[in-house]
């Protein structure tokens, strides 16, 4: 076999692995960002459960609450649970806006980098297309051109990545506060 032969036999088999590993792994990368979602919105809907909760709670002391407005007396139990109620809300409330907040900042990066592995996943299409046109006997310049092509079109998807993608993500959506996280 000539040098030729060998070389591009050698470029086809490199592109083709490489197209068909990364696709493999890149589909499972979207597979589990996907799960991960899945997962953010089941624990969205435990804290919906929660917030819930703690408006039963306060239904709860509702009659206690009745009895007092009315000028009766109660109990040292319920005065104590009473004097308690809002510091106990206010750690509940605060702790579910905070998750709720990382869950939006979550939610963004889960976004982007599906986005990124889409991008990607196109890329590694491409070289496998690429790679398709090289044969056991192309010539050095075919060789050298289709090097040309990949490189090229490694450029431009990394600069449509870029400008398609922020750097950081920020809390859109809540009224307690900016965050922006990296």
């Amino acid at each position: 076999m000539t040098r030729k032969k060998i070389l591009g036999s050698h470029v086809k088999r490199l592109m083709s692995g490489v197209s068909d590993h990364g696709l493999k792994h890149l589909t499972e990368v979207e597979t589990d960002l996907i799960q991960t979602r899945l997962l953010l919105e089941e624990a969205i809907d435990k804290l919906s459960f929660n917030f819930m909760a703690i408006h039963q709670a306060v239904t709860g002391e509702q009659a206690t609450i009745d009895r007092l407005l009315a000028g009766a007396d109660i109990t040292a139990d319920q005065r104590a649970r009473l004097e308690a109620l809002p510091g106990q809300l206010g750690t509940y409330v605060n702790a579910a806006v905070v998750s709720l907040q990382f869950q939006d900042m979550t939610g963004q990066l889960l976004d982007r980098t599906l986005k990124r592995v889409n991008g990607l996943r196109d890329f590694l299409g491409k070289l496998g297309e690429h790679g398709a046109e090289m044969t056991a006997e192309s010539e050095d310049e075919k060789i050298v051109e289709l090097l040309g092509k990949v490189s090229i079109a490694l450029t431009v998807q990394s600069l449509e990545l870029s400008s398609v993608l922020r750097k950081a993500v920020h809390q859109q959506h809540m009224e307690s506060g900016d965050i922006e996280l990296f």
